[in-house]
């Protein structure tokens, strides 16, 4: 019966206020949607960093066997290799560094094209037309100057890929990206927590009577708030539904159908950062509207 009792309340509690919980829900679900946004551009930035190098780093490619440059006169030694890992570890430009074999680069390059166009008889390259190549992450991206020198000229490196320049651009729009996000995702919260927070003192006018009596009773503090909660996570749940349809849709129709196929060369989000996105929204919506609650109904129904 007291079941009965407070699902009675949720649902006349929510047609009472329908347009208050309605502007709630729309909120939430803008808001939540650029949360969740937010956290795609940071795994895109992530993945992006770890494709093409981030800025902290610089990429030295070793001598292969039929190099193009010309003071390669053959594969890489192990001698001079020890030789580079010596220069690198003294370096103070340097913070740490890591080799990748020419068959890891050929991995990292099959996860970029079709894998089929690297097997049969006539494959578009092997491991073989690779250079084998030392990732180097650095202290200060600013200071590369000391360590590229100091490696261009060893015997055993074909070149230095620097891609500070190139690469500037594309991090600047991603962080810009993932700030604009993050400040209007952030301002829509808080017109979240005002609209919860109205919602909550209109619901409890609408109720002062019933809950007098309920004092008047002996009801629990528990009992006389839980059609409150019960509110809040309706509305919590129904705005991270909608959010997560949105990504959803932003992630197929968007990156799916068109930015995976037109630029194959860029790694982009996938199903694990969109599940990564479904639970930060999913634990932000109802803290949100929960949290609030709780605080408001001890202000409001004195309780």
């Amino acid at each position: 019966m007291q079941l009965r009792y407070v699902f009675t309340e949720l649902g006349q509690g929510l047609r009472r206020n329908l347009s208050m919980h309605m502007a709630v829900i729309l909120t939430l679900f803008v808001s939540l949607t650029l949360v969740g946004m937010g956290v795609l551009l940071n795994q895109e930035a992530d993945r992006t960093a770890e494709q093409f190098g981030n800025e902290l780093q610089i990429t030295a490619y070793f001598c292969k066997a039929r190099d193009d440059n010309p003071a390669c006169t053959g594969e890489v030694t192990d001698a001079q290799k020890a030789a580079i890992t010596k220069v690198m570890e003294n370096n103070p430009e340097v913070r740490s560094f890591e080799f990748e074999s020419q068959e890891e680069a050929l991995e990292r390059v099959k996860e970029q094209q079709d894998p089929e166009l690297f097997s049969g008889p006539n494959p578009l390259m092997t491991a073989e037309d690779l250079h084998e190549s030392a990732r180097i992450t650095l202290k200060d991206p600013e200071e590369y100057a000391g360590i590229q020198s100091a490696l261009i000229g060893l015997d055993g490196v074909s070149g230095i890929q620097d891609l500070h320049e190139e690469l500037q651009p594309i991090y600047s729009s991603i962080k810009w990206l993932q700030r604009g996000a993050f400040f209007t995702a952030a301002c829509l919260v808080l017109a979240a927590l005002l609209l919860v927070g109205n919602t909550i003192r209109l619901a409890a006018f609408a109720r002062r009577r019933e809950i007098g009596i309920m004092r008047l009773v002996g009801a629990s503090t528990l009992y006389i708030a839980l059609p409150f909660l019960l509110e809040a996570l309706v509305t919590a749940l129904l705005g991270v539904l909608l959010a997560a349809g949105a990504l959803g849709g932003f992630m197929y129709f968007v990156v799916e159908r068109h930015l995976v196929t037109e630029l194959r060369f860029i790694p982009w989000v996938g199903l694990p950062d969109y599940l990564l996105a479904l639970a930060v929204i999913g634990v932000v919506g109802p803290l949100l509207t929960l949290a609030p609650t709780l605080v408001l109904t001890r202000k409001y129904l004195k309780v």
